[in-house]
């Protein structure tokens, strides 16, 4: 039996069964044994099913009739490890520069002391050892002067990321190209531009600000 033959067959046996929406299909040999082809075959006619919309798969639970409903959420362990280093630097840059905006708004003194300490270390840097440990504790710091505990929980979700070797590497390579200590410098002076508009309290400023020192990063990337 040809494929294009097995499909139509298989339509057909489908519409029969009078599936309804998120069915699943039987297994792949008790569908071959009821259309009467091979397993290759049918493996063809569900490909072109699952291409018209009219079934689709789930990697590990099976095919289904119909059109896909929302897709599950994977859990954020599997989001994080499969994040690359781009999607980790365009998720920041949707999220920190609005939390700089909302620290302007909720950042105590203490905060700002804070902020201008690791600022200062991060341009004082001799390494990248030391300076990916005083800019990740800056960001953290950042997202921590919101005080708000959701955006707070969301950053780190997200700056779980950095850990991973993918962005460790990545983070080196930009380090690097940066020039080392000089990449050091110019970052610790953004680091400082953001913290005088927090403490200036000027949350367009400070969202500006945090936007360009990521994006100068994202630059180094491509």
């Amino acid at each position: 039996m040809k494929s294009e033959e097995a499909t139509l067959c298989l339509l057909d046996y489908l519409h029969g069964a009078q599936l309804k929406q998120q069915d699943r299909l039987k297994p792949e040999r008790e569908l071959a044994a009821i259309i009467g082809c091979s397993r290759e075959t049918l493996r063809h006619a569900l490909d072109a099913l699952e291409r018209d919309g009219k079934i689709w798969r789930h990697q590990g639970k099976g095919t289904f009739f119909g059109h896909p409903g929302a897709e599950e959420p994977r859990s954020m362990d599997r989001i994080i490890a499969a994040a690359s280093p781009e999607e980790l630097l365009k998720a920041r840059l949707v999220l920190e520069p609005a939390l700089a905006a909302q620290a302007a708004l909720s950042a105590t003194p203490s905060d700002i002391e804070w902020l201008t300490k690791l600022a200062a270390a991060t341009a004082a840097a001799n390494d990248w050892q030391q300076y990916e440990k005083a800019d990740r504790e800056f960001h953290i710091a950042i997202a921590r002067a919101t005080h708000n505990s959701l955006l707070i929980g969301l950053f780190l979700t997200l700056s779980a990321v950095r850990g991973r070797a993918r962005w460790q590497r990545q983070h080196v390579d930009v380090f690097r190209k940066g020039n080392k200590t000089r990449y050091a410098v110019t970052q610790g002076k953004m680091h400082s531009d953001i913290v005088m508009n927090i403490e200036r309290r000027d949350g367009e400023a400070a969202r500006l600000a945090m936007k360009k020192h990521l994006k100068s990063i994202y630059d180094l990337l491509e």
